[in-house]
């Protein structure tokens, strides 16, 4: 590692070591939406040295986005996220590589989406995609951070091929699409946990949410933790 990389990440190299941080800085991840909580966990990623980030949304910036996606500007709206993301992360980090693809997620855009990738962020807002995310991840041996928000209330959990049950497990129905109310905040929170997930995961350390479901009440200031089980029928991992 250089002096400057030494200096940069040094209060992370204290919990992590060097090899940790090399760790981050080989990873290549890919954040699937860049909303609320894709741009929470970009920040963090790109902040903490995650060398390779590919950026995947079809959508452009809206008015409506600017009280909870912290990327983006006034000045931004009617651009396409990915390519404002690209560039305030980009100053945020010089040295980390940014790939933005504007494209839906979809059947057929989802293995170019996450080829070279070693670990999926699911920052999106619908479980149709979701579900689209956790069938690659699982086909590929992928880890995926999940997480969702709504209002006041959030979830993250950590799904890693092999050792713990998949979305469709935990969650085997397919929500209706809605417009979902949210803060600034509770994107925060979750966005964070899975920025944190993410980098446990890749280095090593720590104990991920494997096999368990965080609940974040912001109302009450309240955060809960229950077992998931793997669902031995799934479709996806159970080999039914």
């Amino acid at each position: 590692m250089t002096k400057y990389n030494i200096d940069r990440y040094q209060r992370q190299i204290t919990l992590l070591g060097e090899e940790g941080q090399e760790s981050l800085r080989r990873a290549r991840v890919l954040v699937a939406g860049v909303g609320g909580l894709g741009t929470i966990v970009a920040a963090d990623l790109a902040a903490a040295g995650v060398g390779f980030l590919r950026l995947a949304d079809n959508d452009r910036v809206e008015l409506s986005n600017l009280n909870r996606q912290f990327l983006f500007r006034p000045d931004d709206i009617g651009r396409e996220k990915t390519l404002a993301a690209m560039e305030r992360l980009h100053l945020l980090n010089p040295e980390i590589q940014v790939e933005g693809i504007s494209q839906t997620i979809d059947n057929e855009t989802i293995n170019e989406l996450v080829k070279d990738i070693d670990l999926i962020v699911d920052a999106m807002d619908n479980f149709a995609t979701r579900f689209i995310l956790n069938q690659a991840a699982f086909s590929r041996h992928l880890p995926m951070i999940h997480g969702a928000v709504r209002g006041f209330f959030g979830q993250a959990t950590t799904l890693i091929p092999g050792k713990t049950g998949c979305l469709q497990c935990f969650f085997a129905g397919n929500p209706l699409g809605e417009i979902i109310p949210v803060i600034g905040a509770t994107c925060g929170v979750i966005g964070s946990v899975q920025a944190s997930e993410t980098i446990k995961v890749l280095t090593g350390r720590g104990e991920p949410l494997t096999n368990r479901l965080f609940f974040w009440d912001g109302w009450a200031g309240e955060g809960t933790v229950i077992d998931a089980k793997r669902n031995p029928r799934c479709i996806i991992c159970g080999g039914g």
